[in-house]
């Protein structure tokens, strides 16, 4: 896959089917787009290409800087470049960018710029400035400068059930089995490992603290987590914790995770961590060793998790 950092900076040779859209989680119902987009490309000889935008248009449009996602664009990339798509073309959405007509967002971004032959988009796509134009004015245009445009049904679309907005909230709501499911992969934190307060060591559980640069990701509901993460290429298990610590009087949320039968200094390690499924909610406990207490059955939780699940 070759990633273009706006449509100015794509060059190909080729005619391409392009589909667009913010693709934030890129989950099931995305998948099937693209999966399509892919086909499509192949059958006609063509390029596949996803035109997606960053910051997200709500951030811009809105100043709605409360809006969390599901990925970081960096996720976004990777997830992308797993699809089997020719190009990911990255715009970056601005006032600017948003006041295009219609018409000059198809002459000078699909048509001069992408080179489309094709348009594979959702029935209820709005584009333009102030989103006036749908797909009849894309295929009155397509008509008009000589690309075929088709459309993701409405039946195909409630078929997959599946929208960023309802995985915002599974995640919000600590369920991130359904979250997991909605988007086909584990739902994952990335950051660098930071030291923390050195709380865990204490209780014989030391916790790698992660630091999340991205102010707009997603963090799921305070709670007790299984999770997974590749370190210096082997694949280990832990519990996670997401919240304040309020048992030692903690304010400040945090992200701790304990990693099963590791002794490995992490400081300073950036690490993607999936969440598997959740244990419990974060409690103020009336006394340290009720936390401790806690905390190994939350071990004893997670190993029974990871055997059921994970070990061959």
């Amino acid at each position: 896959m070759k990633e273009h950092k706006g449509a100015h900076a794509f060059n190909s040779s080729h005619h391409t089917v392009v589909t667009i859209g913010t693709f934030d989680g890129v989950h099931v119902g995305h998948q099937k787009i693209i999966e399509k987009l892919v086909n499509t490309a192949k059958a006609g000889n063509l390029e596949s290409a996803i035109l997606t935008f960053f910051p997200h248009p709500r951030m811009v449009l809105q100043k709605d800087a409360g809006i969390k996602l599901i990925n970081t664009i960096q996720e976004r990339k990777e997830i992308l470049a797993r699809s089997g798509v020719d190009h990911i073309i990255i715009h970056p959405f601005t006032q600017q960018f948003s006041r295009l007509s219609a018409r000059e967002f198809v002459r000078d971004i699909l048509v001069h710029k992408l080179r489309a032959k094709k348009v594979i988009i959702g029935y209820d796509h709005r584009f333009g400035r102030n989103r006036t134009a749908d797909i009849e004015d894309l295929r009155e245009f397509g008509r008009e400068y000589g690309f075929d445009v088709e459309e993701i049904s409405k039946q195909d679309v409630e078929e997959v059930a599946v929208s960023s907005t309802k995985i915002r909230n599974a995640l919000l709501e600590g369920h991130v089995e359904k979250a997991n499911r909605y988007l086909s992969y584990p739902f994952s934190l990335a950051g660098t490992v930071v030291k923390g307060k050195g709380l865990g060591k204490e209780f014989e559980y030391p916790t790698a603290n992660l630091h999340i640069e991205e102010e707009y990701k997603l963090i799921p509901k305070n709670g007790v987590y299984v999770v997974r993460a590749e370190i210096d290429g082997e694949q280990h298990f832990g519990m996670m914790n997401i919240g304040t610590n309020p048992t030692v009087g903690g304010t400040e949320k945090t992200i701790e995770t304990h990693f099963l039968d590791l002794e490995k200094d992490l400081y300073g390690k950036y690490i993607s961590i999936e969440l598997l499924t959740r244990i419990r909610d974060e409690k103020k406990f009336d006394s340290v060793e009720s936390l401790k207490r806690a905390m190994k059955q939350d071990e004893a939780f997670s190993r029974q998790y990871i055997k059921d699940n994970y070990v061959q």
